[in-house]
């Protein structure tokens, strides 16, 4: 039998089928910078608060729209209108009608596989609270490697 990803559409899964769709990269949760004029958004190598470098997942999932009001909403209808959302990330492809990669620990069974493919923000990344308040988060404005 198919796997779940490739017989439902994302609107179809289970909350839980839904949240083991993230591969654990942690890109949702860099701090993005938007251009006034465009809309554009602009990633930077800074984490949320929430963020845990050592997981890449966030330390207060459950509390985090609360914690984090402007945390991202995503969801079946939302991960379309997230231009941001890089293509490495399993929402988008599944989205898009592509597949899984290779490394995503669905597909490899091994989560470090998301470490290895240099798609994880793992040891990339400072936490929100270590940037100065002289620093412009502009400094930190980053171009992750994307994987097709």
């Amino acid at each position: 039998m198919k796997p779940f990803w490739e017989r439902k559409t994302l609107d179809e899964m289970t909350p839980e089928e839904w949240e083991s769709l993230c591969d654990g990269c942690g890109r949702c949760c860099v701090i993005k910078l938007a251009d006034e004029d465009t809309g554009q958004a602009f990633p930077t190598s800074v984490v949320c608060r929430l963020f845990n470098l050592d997981t890449c997942r966030c330390t207060r999932y459950g509390q985090r729209h609360q914690l984090v009001p402007d945390c991202v909403r995503l969801d079946a209808e939302t991960v379309h209108q997230y231009d941001w959302l890089p293509e490495s990330c399993a929402y988008r492809r599944l989205a898009r009608g592509r597949d899984l990669a290779w490394w995503h620990p669905l597909v490899s069974g091994d989560p470090q596989t998301v470490i290895d493919a240099g798609i994880s923000v793992y040891g990339n990344v400072v936490p929100e609270h270590a940037v100065h308040p002289e620093e412009s988060l502009e400094e930190y404005v980053v171009r992750w490697v994307d994987a097709p």
